[in-house]
């Protein structure tokens, strides 16, 4: 068995397991678990932030049924101190090289290098950060 892995999953991955409990996003998930049950499932509280903020705006108790039970499965994890000092890190080289990218998915990203986790997502602004692991599970295998 392989060693178990830590992904951290992004909010256009999770929203695209609300949108479609059956569709891609969720077959990999449930792939990554068949692979090695102790394979983690995890978001950074900005993304929970950002789910919950997109259910206040559109109201609607099928989309709050399909966020509790995409969120079934995943462990919100808390921004601890060290991502603070990555976080500054990796901002202040992206804006010395040109190239930033917005400040959550800033802090997204260094959430996942602090934690050591694959970052699980379809924004492509990803790449730009170094040393980060990425897989897009919107695209086939």
């Amino acid at each position: 068995m392989t060693e178990p892995a830590l992904y951290l999953l992004d909010t256009n991955i999770i929203s695209q397991m609300m949108r479609n409990p059956t569709g891609i996003a969720a077959q990999r998930a449930l792939e990554k678990a068949r692979q090695n049950p102790a394979n983690a499932m995890l978001t950074s509280v900005i993304v929970e932030c950002e789910l919950l903020f997109g259910l206040r705006r559109q109201i609607s108790p099928r989309w709050q049924q399909q966020y509790q039970w995409a969120m079934g499965s995943i462990e919100v994890v808390a921004l601890e101190p060290q991502v603070a000092k990555t976080y500054a890190e990796l901002r202040t080289h992206l804006e010395t090289l040109g190239t930033p990218i917005g400040p959550l998915d800033t802090l997204i990203a260094a959430h996942a290098l602090s934690l050591g986790a694959t970052l699980v997502s379809a924004d492509a602004e990803f790449v730009r950060v170094p040393g980060l692991q990425i897989e897009n599970w919107l695209q086939p295998s």
